[in-house]
């Protein structure tokens, strides 16, 4: 169900890790080229239909806004789950008004802490560094589906993760994280993906919002031990 887009090379990405930060150098090359007739074809056309979730990073708004658009007016009219991750800084500060174009049909947004302080900063609060008003703020924009409220989502590397959802808003709650020792941690690439992959496989499983998050936390911690972003080699259980 792949897009292949003949004669164009894969996109790269260079890292360099220096102690437990990191340093990105992108090249997107044919991802940047996606097409959305490609979202017509038979495979994908299926694969739509029958997912129950989807999920989009902020990067794919900075070339393929009008793709997500579709994609996510298609599902929330269908009542499915759509979650969004920031993925950068610098997507809420330079694509504010791409992520407030599919913001509307969202039930979930994950974020870490500098994602949450730049999108606050881009949308005018007076403390981007409260973090549970930031995410209290995304939870209360305007949204289509209204079977389900909308639930952010903020880690915040060693320290707890924050969860707002809109039915709730004035009630954030405070997820604690069990911390490694500087001795445990490898290498931090990939691990915020680890974690919002871990917690949208335990939402899949009907896992609940609590436990969702505590298997997005055993993912990104599971990552901060190896090289690059990989896991524990073989598989260990860490769902109940």
């Amino acid at each position: 169900a792949y897009l292949v887009k003949k004669g164009e090379q894969t996109g790269a990405c260079g890292v360099v890790i220096t102690g437990h930060h990191r340093s990105l150098v992108t090249t997107l090359r044919a991802a940047e080229m996606f097409d959305k007739s490609h979202f017509s074809s038979t495979d994908v056309a299926a694969c739509i239909k029958g997912a129950k979730y989807f999920y989009i990073g902020g990067f794919f708004l900075t070339h393929g806004v009008e793709s997500a658009l579709e994609l996510c007016k298609t599902a929330s009219g269908d009542g499915k789950a759509i979650a969004m991750n920031l993925s950068a800084p610098f997507i809420p500060q330079f694509f504010k008004v791409q992520l407030e174009t599919i913001f509307p049909y969202t039930d979930f947004i994950i974020g870490n802490e500098s994602e949450a302080e730049s999108w606050g900063g881009a949308a005018g609060l007076s403390d981007p560094k409260d973090h549970a008003a930031v995410a209290r703020a995304i939870a209360l924009l305007p949204k289509s589906n209204l079977t389900r409220p909308r639930v952010v989502v903020i880690t915040r590397g060693a320290d707890s993760t924050v969860v707002v959802s809109s039915a709730n808003p004035d009630t954030p709650q405070i997820h604690p994280i069990q911390k490694l020792s500087d001795d445990e941690i490898v290498d931090t690439n990939g691990a915020g993906d680890a974690f919002a992959g871990g917690f949208m496989g335990g939402l899949v499983l009907g896992k609940s919002i609590e436990e969702a998050v505590e298997i997005g936390h055993k993912m990104g911690a599971m990552n901060l031990r190896q090289v690059g972003p990989q896991y524990t080699w073989p598989k260990i259980q860490i769902i109940a």
